[in-house]
């Protein structure tokens, strides 16, 4: 007689495969879940430095006329440029009255419908008397809101 041999191929996952390749996946999902919370959180507050800034431009050309109230209304004659309903980071912009005519400006940005962690804060570019820039976000220090200074642009730091 002939010995037959049968044989029976393994078919599919075993459960300690599978649970492996999930395990492997939750592991992954931890690091990269905060990591892209990060990233996000840059770019949102890099996009708003970036979007007042470009105002800078237009302010000092109506500084540099001369004797025109500055204004975030499109109709008005010292109209900045920026409308904050076109962005869909920034909940509200102003330019602050104590010096709207300058040679002094403060333009302020405050961040809306954005991560939790950059919600709130406050860009804040400032112009001094000789006509230098300077930007620095507020709103960030309570420690309570989940920034980190790492979300800040180089040369716009948190104050």
């Amino acid at each position: 007689m002939k010995n037959i041999q049968i044989n029976h191929a393994q078919k599919g996952f075993t459960l300690i495969e599978l649970m492996i390749v999930v395990a492997i996946i939750g592991i992954l999902a931890a690091i990269a879940i905060p990591q892209y919370q990060d990233y996000t959180a840059r770019t949102q507050v890099s996009r708003v430095v970036g979007e007042v800034s470009a105002v800078r431009t237009a302010v000092e050309e109506l500084v540099n006329r001369g004797g025109i109230d500055l204004s975030t209304t499109v109709t008005d004659d010292g109209y900045v440029g920026y409308n904050d309903g076109a962005s869909d980071l920034v909940r509200a912009f102003t330019v602050d009255e104590a010096d709207i005519r300058g040679p002094n400006v403060i333009l302020r940005a405050t961040m809306a419908d954005a991560g939790a962690a950059v919600s709130m804060a406050e860009v804040v570019w400032e112009r001094d008397d000789n006509g230098s820039w300077s930007c620095r976000i507020e709103g960030t220090t309570d420690g309570t809101d989940g920034w980190k200074d790492s979300y800040a642009p180089n040369g716009c730091q948190p104050s």
